[in-house]
């Protein structure tokens, strides 16, 4: 199982414990070790780090942990190849640019009819590599492409109706937990899971956790791993499973959730 995660904050941080915990879960010994993939907003543009390695064994990792940017939006991936060999071409998240912005996507699930289906045909936009979920980001952005003719960032209920219909779209084809950004906001789509203990895939999808975190010395760390700096600030966290005992919220299945600056915008659920 590919394993997702993703911060929204209002003041930029750190992903420290969040980060080693998702890696933890990609190690060798795992399912997850075909590669992994973070990509830390910096402005308009984004640091992005990938290897089609286990992440768990990764010196890149453990130097992200105390020299990774400081960021206030970012995705992360660890990848279970189902489609494509492993390579970097194949690691998430992926990375395009739209309207004069960076846009980041990461797929959790399985998709094969997206390659048979001329509803999902490619057009200027293509892919690098050969998975499922490349292809489908490339549908979303064609999809997008008309909001950002301008250059602008395009009304969010504008954007997020696109998303909507993407991801509703998407379930047809299967599993559909997806996280996406544009630089402004960061949408999360909770669809299905494998759930090992019932040997199919349900819900959910997705866990988000909204915290609030007060001033604290510059050199401190909260229990939850996620450096907060001297200033009191919120943050969203979304994440494929439960990364601390804090009162995570599983996502219904086809609920579609918007956040920014570390808060959660009104939200679509299909």
């Amino acid at each position: 199982m590919c394993e997702l995660l993703a911060l929204s904050g209002s003041q930029p941080t750190r992903l420290t414990f969040s980060l080693r915990a998702l890696a933890a879960r990609g190690s060798m010994s795992s399912s997850t070790h075909d590669g992994w993939g973070v990509a830390f907003y910096q402005g308009r543009d984004v640091a992005l780090f990938r290897e089609p390695a286990a992440a768990a064994d990764s010196a890149l990792v453990r130097f992200l942990e105390s020299q990774g940017p400081a960021t206030a939006l970012a995705i992360s991936h660890i990848r279970h190849a189902t489609r494509g060999g492993v390579a970097l071409a194949n690691t998430q998240p992926f990375v395009r640019e739209l309207g004069g912005h960076t846009h980041v996507f990461a797929h959790n699930g399985d998709l094969p009819g997206i390659f048979r289906s001329d509803a999902w045909a490619l057009d200027r936009h293509r892919p690098v590599g050969q998975t499922d979920s490349e292809r489908a980001f490339c549908a979303l952005l064609s999809r997008l492409d008309t909001l950002w003719q301008g250059g602008n960032v395009p009304p969010l209920d504008a954007r997020r109706s696109v998303l909507a219909t993407f991801a509703a779209d998407l379930r047809e084809l299967g599993p559909a937990n997806f996280l996406y950004a544009d630089g402004d906001a960061l949408f999360a789509h909770g669809h299905r899971r494998w759930q090992p203990a019932l040997g199919r895939a349900e819900p959910p999808g997705l866990w988000c956790l909204r915290r609030e975190c007060a001033a604290v010395p510059a050199d401190a760390h909260d229990s939850g791993g996620v450096s907060v700096g001297s200033a009191a600030q919120s943050a969203v966290l979304l994440a494929s499973v439960r990364l601390s005992d804090e009162p995570w919220r599983p996502l219904a299945e086809g609920e579609l959730l918007v956040a920014r600056g570390g808060e959660f915008m009104a939200g679509a659920r299909q």
